[in-house]
């Protein structure tokens, strides 16, 4: 058992900012980061966009910004969070700056920062670092959290399960008032041992859930862990169905987990969208053609493939600057290369993949869940920011200012918390080696399949109904699976990765309209009265 005044599960830039913020407010805390392969791979490591914030104000301002984050949302953001985060957003990439983090500029030695655009912004306001805008920040973070003897990151360390009154006895439903959460049970993946860690405060800092389906941006960890957790421990999870698919993953017949993401910002740079014979159909869709939000994109890429036949549609970067192409994309210039194209002689293939989830853990403008001493940050929280669609390259900001904003929030009450004392260690009675691993990567192949063909870009009633009493039987076997053998990384990914199914699909058939990222040929308008969906 080990006690610790702060656990913060995952090491992105919401959790490291958080851990770095409490360090050194608190330098006579324990604060304890716990990532389940190396503190180096997160989703944030493969955003490759860069950072909105409104950084040039001669030009732009914070209710442009606020404005096009609510159009993006589609009616569904929380006005007050939007606000937040776009008028506290330039201090903390400010901070993240001074922590060591490199933008791009004009030019050499130059004050002034190269601003991006991408689609559904109104002006240039995206900080990036080329095309590896996130690895920079992951390193930036990273070295500072170094500098703390207080701030603890432990590699390979696997939460399984949020500690509550549950494993005191007590019979928890979604009613039950007053839940409390007093650390979690983790497996220690190089030992093999369930450990108990606990917490005066634990934050969720775990990701997404892009491994759900079968073509993702996402690393092979987005298994949607925390969400997962919650859901087990009877708090509120919030807009599961509003699943973003990038418009412009790189096409590869083969097949490539994760799927090779094309950057928003090439369009940005000027890319247009096309048909594989060369016509441009994005002005049928939306006035601003290739640079309109996410949803609209994918959804029109999703219709001309139908349309066509086509497996993929493509990005035309052949009038481009080379130089300045290479120069701003040298990772996406370098990938088409290797697969056999010139971006400046041939079109890119392009297919939309899943790659961001815009709910998940309900929380407050503090980062609070509904269970007490229990927070989330980033991609695995449903802070109200991104409403039915996220507007691009807002997630780093959201995550920043979270981030910040639950160590506000902690460093008020970690004095007067103490720790629970009376907790069980793991039970693992009754369970033994798994004799046949062929058991859960194939029911992982199913799960891909079952939510890539009736739970994608476009639904309906009867294909939900389907994905619904496919997922139950891969629910109960994989269940089964799990109270009699003993616990793996695997077993617990799929296990998580089938209650994500299940909330997505489920809040998918709740939310009888079409809006944002949900797309129902059943109901094709919105509805006059938008009631939030709550599980």
């Amino acid at each position: 058992m080990k006690k610790v005044d702060v656990l913060i599960i995952g090491s992105g830039v919401a959790g490291l900012t958080l851990a770095i913020d409490l360090a050194t407010e608190h330098p006579d805390k324990h604060i304890c980061v716990l990532t389940k392969t190396t503190r180096e791979e997160s989703n944030t490591r493969y955003a490759q966009g860069g950072v909105a914030a409104v950084w040039d104000k001669d030009k732009d301002s914070f209710q442009k910004h606020i404005e096009d984050t609510l159009d993006a949302g589609d009616g569904l953001c929380d006005e007050k969070i939007v606000e937040i985060v776009v008028t506290e957003g330039p201090d903390q990439v400010q901070r993240l700056i001074n922590w060591g983090a490199r933008f791009d500029k004009e030019h050499n030695n130059s004050t002034e920062y190269d601003l991006g655009r991408e689609g559904g912004h109104s002006e240039n306001r995206i900080l990036h670092y080329k095309d590896l805008t996130g690895w920079e920040i992951q390193r930036a973070l990273i070295d500072k959290a170094a500098e703390y003897t207080n701030l603890e990151i432990l590699d390979y360390y696997f939460a399984v399960d949020l500690i509550t009154q549950h494993h005191l006895g007590y019979n928890i439903t979604r009613l039950t008032p007053n839940i409390e959460c007093y650390g979690a049970y983790v497996l220690n993946t190089e030992t093999k041992t369930i450990e108990t860690f606990l917490a005066k405060a634990t934050v969720l800092a775990t990701g997404g859930s892009g491994q759900v389906y079968k073509a993702t941006t996402n690393p092979s960890i987005a298994t949607g862990d925390g969400m997962a957790m919650v859901y087990r421990a009877k708090g509120r999870i919030e807009n599961m169905e509003f699943v973003q698919f990038h418009p412009t993953s790189l096409y590869n017949a083969a097949g490539e987990n994760p799927a090779f993401l094309v950057s928003e910002a090439v369009r940005g740079f000027g890319a247009i969208l096309r048909r594989p014979d060369g016509e441009a159909f994005m002005h049928k869709y939306d006035a601003r053609k290739s640079l309109a939000p996410r949803d609209i994109v994918a959804r029109a890429i999703d219709n001309e493939m139908k349309m066509l036949g086509a497996e993929y549609m493509c990005l035309d970067c052949t009038h481009l600057d080379k130089d300045g192409f290479v120069r701003h994309f040298p990772t996406i210039y370098e990938k088409c290369i290797s697969r056999g194209i010139d971006p400046m002689k041939d079109y890119i293939p392009v297919v939309p993949a899943a790659h961001y989830i815009c709910g998940g853990i309900k929380t407050n403008e503090h980062g609070e869940t509904s269970i007490h001493r229990l927070y989330a940050c980033g991609e695995c929280s449903c802070t109200g920011l991104h409403g039915a669609n996220r507007l691009a390259s807002n997630s780093l900001l959201e995550g920043l200012v979270f981030g910040h904003r639950i160590f506000d929030e902690i460093s008020q009450k970690v004095a007067t918390w103490t720790f629970k004392e009376n907790i069980p260690d793991w039970n693992a009675e009754g369970t033994t080696d798994p004799k046949e691993m062929v058991l859960i990567t194939q029911s992982l192949k199913e799960l891909k399949e079952i939510m890539s063909s009736y739970v994608g870009i476009v639904r309906s009633s009867l294909r939900l109904k389907r994905a619904f009493e496919r997922l139950r039987i891969l629910y109960e076997e994989t269940e089964e699976l799990y109270h009699t053998t003993s616990i793996s990384p695997q077993l617990c990914e799929l296990r998580n990765l089938i209650t994500c199914a299940y909330m997505i699909t489920r809040s998918a058939a709740t939310r009888r309209e079409s809006r944002g990222l949900h797309y129902t040929t059943d109901y094709t308008e919105k509805q006059q009265f938008i009631e939030m969906t709550l599980i």
